[in-house]
Order: C-alpha cells, then structure tokens, then sequence
C-alpha cells in the first residue's frame, strides 16, 4: 500500500508511476475521497468540541434551558450520522488504496510489455544435440514418468501426475534446493500453512485485486496460498521488528494453487503451467538503505540452482509495464528448455521496499530510542517447479529416450539416469 500522505502530496509522482506501468488505477477518486473523508472529520471533531464545550457550560447552569438540550441532541445525532459516512467513506478509500500499484524505482526500464525486458546477462551455452530433442510431455509419457490423462481423471485439464522416478525428481529438486538456501545462503526454513486468513492476502498484496485468480474456502473465509510469499509475509504481521535483528532470511517450500484465468489458452500442453505446483521460496526483511543490496544477493542466490545444475539460464530486468503489482523492482531467471525450444521463466526476484510492510504494518526499530519505521520486502523463487523439472528433462535427455541425472542431484536419487519403467 502507497502512504496516503504521499499520495496527497504528490499526487503527479503517483500519476506517473501509473502512465509507466499501463495502469488504470483510479487516482483522481481516491483524492477526492480522501479531500470527502477529511472534511467530514474536520466537520465532526468540530461538532464533538462544540457539544464539549456547551455541555460544560449546562452542567454549571442551575437550570438547563431546553433549547440547548434540544441543540445538544440535534448536534448527537448529527455526530452519529457523520460517524457512519465517515466510516463507508473510509471502507471505499481503503479499497482503492489497495488497488494502487507500487511505484517502480528510477532505474527500471521503460516499457509497453514483457517484449520489452532487458536481458542483463546469460550464463552457459545451450546444448548441441546429435538428434531431435524431445519436448517434456512425450519424453515425460515415454518414460513412464508424468501421466497427463489420470491428472486431467482426478482434477481436470492443467492437471497432471508424477510417477515414481518423476515424483523422485521433483522431491530430490525440493531437498536439494532447500539444503543449498539453508546451509549455503543462511535462509532459515519456514514450512507454513497452505491456507491463510483473509488479511494474509490483502497484506501480500494479492487482495483485492487479484482476487479472482485465488482459490478461496468460503465457509471459512481461508485462501489457498498462489506462493510461500504470502504467508512469509504475514510471519511478522502487526510486529516491531527489534534493532538489530535485521535482515531476516526465510526460505519455504509449498503447494501452490492458482486458478491461471489470466493464461487461458496458453501453454495448455505439458506441466509448464498448472493449477497447482510447488515452488520453493526465499524471503526477506530488511533495513529500506540495504534493500536493493539484498536483492542483488536473492537473485544471486537463485542464479546458483540454475549454475550447479549446469543448466544454461539468462536474466532479465523487468520493465514498468511487466512489474508485479507489488514489485517496485524486478529480474527473472528464465532456464533454456530445447524441447520445447523456449525460455522457461523459473524465479522472479522482486524488492517490494514497504509496500508489503505497510499494507501488513511490519516495522523495525533503527535504533533502541527510535520511532519504528517499516522494513522493506523482497521475495523471489528459488526456484520454481516444475519448469526445472521440465529443464532438466529437456537438457539431459539422451539419444535412447533416458535422462541422464545431473551430478548434483545424484546423492538425493540414488540413480544415475531415468529409464523407461
């Protein structure tokens, strides 16, 4: 959430964050709603102090004129009235306060579109191969692995399942993955709750804009998790973080669930893209000076996985109109899949700055006298499944249909390659 005072004070800087990211937020209500939602505060608390000041006046006369009792209560109920306008007033600001996208840092590419992303770098060479490879699903089906038509029997298309070596390999990724982020990079892990409570979602930013691509339990008003972001967000909802005790690391592992509206029609063949899949997740609070610094780490940190699974992988800068609404600043890894002769996106490492701090009110102390302020967010894949799946069956398959495993995964399967069952 964008600080109201901002908002009203520099209402072009906000107008120009909008043009920038192709957004249609509706600015000029929200300061009309706010310029509405102050006047009639200034108007009540005028009236409270006026029926202050009278009833004080009565309550030293030996007799009460009626007139003023008449006025006292006249000025009550209009209290009462504004008090209710007031309140709505404030409902609907609220809401459009939390459709407002996050500002995106100076040094964020302009752009109409993701075909405007800038690759920053790249990192290994796609392999040659002495035959045609294969795209994932007919690897997947050949060797027994993925089954596409009991996923779409038990939950319906974007559904799939993992079969005995295919569910090891997804596992071992898991393990491996977590184990690097927790005794290479310092992350604690976080093993959450896949349903959170309403204001878990709005404090991560996905309510209520978003709203429509959740899966939601109505009965108990519980969403399903769309990434470990949102419940490592909320971890320190409501908290001041003492001095010293910044940054905090956090990694997790969960399901995710995502109803993929915005994809219909799109990459509907294979696992890329689902209503469920599992993602390993890093997180972050720190100090908003360090917070950019952090996040060059993150991606770092991300860029590893890609590295020791010897997977040729390129990074990208997201431009304004490609930002997550709550992102101010953005990369994405995206792996090399030769199958299916694409980039396959893998992480995107965001630095949120208090966006997220202060829709969840998380604060830190600077110093042991210091008026808290709120920390800034970042959050990142580190990395997202199944696409590695789908990148490591792509660029280890060999001519004889098998997939070779690599060398880092080893020690978690206990298999040299993947044959046919």
């Amino acid at each position: 959430m964008l600080d109201i005072k901002l908002v009203r004070e520099n209402p072009d800087i906000i107008r120009q964050a909008l043009e920038k990211r192709g957004d249609k937020a509706p600015l000029d209500q929200i300061i009309a709603l706010d310029k509405q939602h102050r006047q009639l505060l200034h108007e009540m608390e005028s009236l409270r102090a006026k029926r202050n000041e009278v009833s004080k006046q009565i309550s030293k006369m030996a007799e009460k004129p009626p007139e003023l009792i008449a006025d006292m209560r006249q000025i009550g109920h209009k209290i009462d009235s504004l008090e209710v306008e007031i309140a709505q007033l404030a409902a609907q600001l609220e809401d459009h306060l939390l459709r407002l996208p996050n500002i995106p840092t100076d040094d964020v590419p302009l752009g109409k579109d993701a075909e405007d992303n800038v690759v920053v770098r790249s990192w290994g060479k796609p392999r040659e191969f002495s035959f045609k490879p294969l795209p994932h699903w007919e690897l997947g089906e050949k060797l027994g692995i993925i089954d596409f038509q009991r996923g779409v029997k038990l939950s319906g298309t974007r559904f799939y399942v993992l079969r005995g070596t295919g569910s090891l390999l997804q596992r071992s990724l898991i393990s491996f993955m977590l184990d690097l982020h927790v005794k290479g990079h310092g992350y604690t892990e976080i093993y959450p709750p896949f349903m959170v409570k309403r204001e878990c979602v709005i404090g991560s930013g996905n309510l209520p804009k978003f709203a429509d691509n959740l899966y939601h339990d109505e009965e108990d008003d519980y969403w399903f998790v769309p990434t470990a972001e949102v419940p490592l967000t909320n971890l320190h909802r409501d908290e001041i973080l003492p001095q010293g005790t910044l940054p905090v690391y956090y990694v997790s592992h969960t399901a995710c669930f995502r109803r993929e509206k915005m994809a219909a029609g799109k990459d509907t063949r294979g696992i890329k893209r689902g209503h469920q899949f599992d993602k390993v997740e890093l997180y972050k609070f720190t100090e908003p000076q360090m917070s950019d610094h952090e996040l060059q780490k993150m991606l770092d940190n991300a860029e590893e996985v890609c590295r020791r699974l010897n997977i040729p992988y390129r990074v990208l800068q997201l431009c304004t109109a490609d930002l997550g609404f709550a992102s101010a600043k953005s990369f994405d890894i995206e792996m090399w899949a030769p199958g299916c002769n694409e980039w396959l996106e893998v992480s995107s490492c965001s630095n949120c700055t208090d966006f997220q701090a202060r829709r969840a009110n998380i604060r830190y102390r600077p110093a042991p006298e210091a008026k808290p302020a709120f920390v800034h967010t970042l959050n990142g894949s580190g990395l997202a499944l199944p696409r590695v799946v789908i990148a490591i069956m792509e660029n280890y398959q060999q001519a004889d249909g098998s997939i070779a495993i690599p060398d880092v995964l080893m020690p978690y399967m206990g298999i040299e390659v993947i044959k046919p069952a």
